[in-house]
């Protein structure tokens, strides 16, 4: 996404936010409202109530949702902002954020975000988001894990066979806090020893979509993609799929959580959770989750994302601090 967030600034959280006032629509717009038909609660609605420790009509009324990734993968994103109001019976929307600064104000009480910046920011003693869930994609390759790849693309045409092949050639990325795009081909040079400069040029495309396109118009010669984007990517636009092709994949990675703002509760983050173990189950939202060739969410948790810390280490240790 545009304008991240300079990784060595430290912006407190906003001292004193209470759950359900956090304000402004911040830096993005909503794109997605979901609320209860004359105020209506269905069944769930008062497992909700029981759980908060406290009256219906001293509760929040809505929930903010705010994504941070692709936006190919936004009808995921709009079914879970929709079933978890639906079964909470609580106002929900979905705001396309255009910077990390709202989530490291914590301006969000559910983030669907990059596990990168969620490390970055757990390092710098910004603990503001729990991880509780995060999607199973549809495919024998993922071995129904919640995880994916950073898939190396090139074009149809390119003699590249493999990501070595690539040493002194141009290279695009989505943006630097995204590990799919950067972080994990950070850590695969540090792992090469390739800690000195390796390609000839390093392009910010602002999107993995982007950068598909990129290398399709032979603007670039190689970038990393997030396996989830570059399917969905390739089956809505076949044309693309005659212009590119996989030479490697790197990975694979736990992928990116559904978190909660820790000013949630902890009986309706679980809640919150509950919702995204089972929402697979109702045909209706079965479908809209295929869009994005998710199978179901499972259970994740902060100790879920061990391997992305052991590679931003990795990375510290062998001093590979940027891509070049």
């Amino acid at each position: 996404m545009g304008d991240p967030i300079d990784p060595t600034s430290h912006r407190p959280a906003r001292a004193g936010a209470a759950w359900g006032t956090t304000g402004g629509a911040g830096n993005g717009q909503v794109v997605f409202t979901w609320t209860p038909e004359g105020r209506r609660r269905d069944r769930d609605s008062a497992a909700r109530a029981a759980i908060s420790g406290r009256e219906q009509a001293t509760g929040p009324d809505r929930l903010r949702f705010g994504t941070y990734l692709a936006p190919s993968v936004l009808p995921v994103y709009e079914a879970v902002t929709a079933e978890v109001g639906r079964r909470l019976g609580i106002q929900t929307e979905l705001v396309v954020e255009t910077s990390y600064a709202s989530c490291e104000k914590d301006e969000n009480e559910v983030c669907f975000v990059c596990s990168l910046p969620y490390v970055t920011w757990e390092r710098r003693g910004l603990d503001l988001a729990v991880p509780v869930a995060a999607p199973v994609l549809q495919g024998a390759r993922y071995e129904g894990r919640p995880i994916y790849f950073s898939d190396v693309i090139v074009h149809r045409d390119s003699p590249l066979r493999s990501f070595l092949d690539l040493r002194g050639r141009s290279w695009a990325y989505n943006e630097p806090l995204s590990h799919s795009g950067y972080g994990i081909t950070r850590y695969h040079l540090a792992q090469l020893g390739e800690t000195n400069g390796f390609f000839g040029r390093v392009v910010e495309a602002g999107f993995h979509q982007e950068a598909i396109r990129m290398v399709a118009r032979g603007e670039i010669d190689a970038a990393a993609i997030d396996s989830q984007v570059l399917a969905i990517e390739l089956r809505d636009h076949p044309d693309l799929a005659g212009q590119v092709r996989v030479v490697e994949a790197l990975g694979p990675s736990t992928i990116q959580p559904v978190a909660v703002s820790r000013r949630v509760p902890m009986e309706l983050r679980n809640a919150i959770r509950d919702v995204l173990l089972t929402m697979a189950d109702d045909p209706g939202v079965r479908r809209r989750l295929d869009a994005g060739l998710v199978d179901r969410f499972v259970p994740v948790g902060p100790g879920s994302y061990d391997d992305i810390r052991m590679m931003v280490d990795a990375c510290e240790a062998a001093g590979v601090a940027e891509l070049r």
